[in-house]
């Protein structure tokens, strides 16, 4: 090998590496020769890809099937890989659109303001998942005459009924539970009259002013559907379970801060569900109802807006934060229900492939994803298992001269792409790992939709105290240790000549490589794979203000800082003017915006005094501290954008395990 073979590879990393970071990333045009770039690199992988390492294979024999059927999914991968490279060549961010639209809706008098029904749909979530949300709509800044707030029970729960009466909300039920979510949405909109209606799900609480920048976009007659993006209160599991709580972005940031603003730019932005507001009118096109032909009735509805001429526009602002699966077990849940709506959506007049979509959006709303990821992570990661102990190559007759002269670059400019239009949202390596423990749970139900679509039955992700339980997921940890230990058996036998079962080959080097790669991802799922339980009943919000702590029985107090706070209690920073408190010592803490609220000292260390609250569920403070902690768009979360933190964060992790 010489390095002329090395300088394509070179080339590229240097251009991604070395120039783009010093381009404009959000300039439309920078964006068009990045994507450019990229394609005419792939590209060129393609014209030897095809002709030197597929065409040459017998399709009659085993081997000649293996390789075409790579090839395939491979030639799949791209394509979408590409899909999403043109949808991000276009962005749009609408938050100047929005600040101009909210003066123009404060400067309004209530009675200008559109009547707005806030639906709530919920089916088995508890109390403390409930409570927030429905604090927080009843805290939105809008006309409370204007305003309705409905929650929606799927479960008939006497205690709910009583939990709304108590907050000023209409209570809803319906008869029987026919379409899940959506016959559940459809239910309430044949009983509420508002021109506009705002969905939020059982978990997010809208922020304050979450009508005020989102009302306005309305004024484009055009415009069906107003969605904001998903943003969690809480880490998500890779987050927790690999200790990189300060590191690493949820795994939806890309989506949410990257795609949808592109999508947008095409008007091919969809409605995600919950934080979002929709049109009357537009529904009434449609019949005056959510579609439930899909278990994802939110896209659904967007694909039939769309033939009706409606789009929905996207405000990329943190306007209602909510609840991330707390477990593995509540992420499959989720994305196993995504995934097979998707699916789903295909076999539908409304969906992607039926009539009266322009040919971008048909493409744009293809679902191809969903089995492209899943197929591509599978089979990267078992394609060096059968190379080592079947002896099935990947690639006809290639040279390691040519993967690094054609295939390094392809890889290399596909990271590198995506990267510089996500910076802070996409990291290869913690991307790939949760791409593949995904991969395992998705692909058997991703083709069973596909074959029969309305057969498997609609699953609810477990929120709250059902979802917390630590432990190990047994069917993932067990996936990832089986392929990790064929991975390694499999270098090791091939390592040694008495043992070895590939022959001579100019791809042991290149699969060795391969295989090391897929054993650290796999130490990763593994990893991720084991969870500590959940320490806390309440998400910690960071806080950074002044606060009066009081001693109830001798009415002193003093001046305290704060550190963090929940519904359930609060954390002391470490001061030497601090009263001396020991654990059992009741206690007042007076929070601004809430009043002084009750507790006691339930420890005191070297990072401080924690404190307990005792609150009663009635007390009017409780919903005061629900509001300050959770409608005044505090960000309980770091974000960084340094990928080599994130990489030893993840080692550390693997190898150093924290137990907490």
């Amino acid at each position: 090998m010489t390095l002329a073979d090395g300088a394509p590879f070179l080339f590229v990393l240097g251009l991604h590496l070395g120039i783009a970071p010093m381009l404009p990333r959000r300039a439309n045009t920078v964006r068009a020769l990045v994507v450019g770039f990229g394609i005419a690199v792939v590209a060129r992988y393609l014209w030897w890809r095809f002709p030197e390492t597929v065409l040459p294979a017998d399709p009659t024999t085993v081997q000649g099937v293996w390789i075409w059927a790579l090839f395939l999914i491979e030639a799949l991968a791209l394509f979408d890989a590409v899909v999403l490279w043109v949808t991000l060549v276009r962005r749009r961010d609408r938050r100047a659109e929005a600040d101009a639209h909210e003066a123009r809706l404060r400067a309004r008098t209530p009675e200008e303001l559109p009547a707005v029904d806030v639906l709530i749909p919920t089916y088995d979530e508890g109390r403390e998942v409930l409570e927030r949300t429905i604090v927080g709509a009843t805290w939105l800044a809008w006309p409370r005459h204007r305003l309705n707030i409905h929650v929606l029970d799927d479960s008939d729960r006497p205690w709910l009924r009583e939990l709304c009466a108590a907050k000023g909300v209409t209570y809803l039920r319906r008869d029987g539970n026919a379409h899940a979510k959506a016959g559940n949405i459809n239910a309430a909109l044949a009983r509420t009259h508002a021109p506009y209606v705002a969905i939020f799900d059982a978990d997010f609480v809208p922020r304050r002013d979450f009508l005020m920048r989102m009302m306005g976009f309305f004024a484009d007659p055009r415009v069906g559907i107003v969605q904001a993006p998903h943003e969690f209160f809480n880490n998500d599991p890779m987050q927790s379970n690999l200790a990189l709580r300060h590191v690493l972005p949820d795994d939806q940031r890309l989506f949410f801060d990257e795609i949808m603003p592109a999508r947008d730019g095409w008007d091919c932005a969809f409605c995600c569900g919950s934080n979002s507001i929709t049109r009357r009118a537009a529904l009434d096109t449609i019949g005056g109802q959510v579609p439930t032909g899909s278990i994802t009735e939110d896209m659904l509805l967007t694909l039939a807006l769309l033939r009706k001429g409606w789009i929905t526009r996207f405000l990329g602002e943190r306007l209602a934060i909510g609840l991330a699966p707390e477990s593995l077990a509540a992420l499959f849940v989720q994305r196993s229900r995504w995934a097979r709506g998707a699916m789903q959506i295909l076999h539908l007049r409304d969906g992607p492939l039926g009539p009266g979509l322009p040919f971008i959006k048909r493409v744009l709303f293809l679902p191809l994803h969903w089995i492209t990821q899943a197929l591509v992570q599978t089979t990267a990661l078992i394609v060096p298992v059968v190379y080592l102990w079947l002896g099935l190559d990947p690639l006809h007759d290639a040279e390691a001269e040519a993967i690094v002269r054609y295939q390094l670059p392809m890889i290399a400019v596909m990271m590198s792409t995506l990267r510089f239009f996500a910076t802070g949202a996409f990291f290869p390596l913690a991307q790939t790992a949760i791409g593949a423990m995904q991969a395992f749970r998705l692909l058997p139900g991703v083709f069973a939709t596909l074959i029969s679509p309305w057969n498997l039955p609609f699953s609810v992700t477990p929120k709250g105290q059902a979802a917390r339980a630590g432990g190990r997921h047994a069917p993932t940890f067990w996936t990832a240790a089986i392929l990790l230990a064929l991975t390694v058996c499999g270098l090791a036998v091939n390592a040694h000549p008495a043992t070895r079962i590939v022959d001579e080959s100019t791809l042991i080097p290149v699969v060795a490589f391969w295989a090391s790669f897929n054993a650290v991802i796999l130490l990763i799922v593994i990893a991720c794979a084991v969870a500590a339980p959940a320490r806390r009943t309440e998400e910690r919000f960071d806080l950074d203000e002044p606060a009066e702590l009081r001693r109830p029985e001798t009415e002193a107090s003093a001046a305290v800082h704060l550190g963090d706070a929940s519904l359930n209690g609060a954390r002391i920073l470490p001061d030497p003017a601090a009263p001396a408190l020991a654990p059992g010592d009741a206690v007042h803490l007076g929070i601004r915006g809430v009043g002084h609220v009750p507790g006691v000292v339930a420890r005191v260390g070297g990072d401080g005094i924690g404190i307990r609250f005792e609150l009663p569920a009635d007390d009017p403070r409780r919903d005061s501290l629900i509001r300050r902690l959770f409608t005044e768009g505090l960000d309980n979360a770091t974000r960084t954008e340094n990928a080599a933190a994130v990489a030893r964060g993840l080692i550390g992790r693997i190898f150093a395990p924290d137990p907490v």
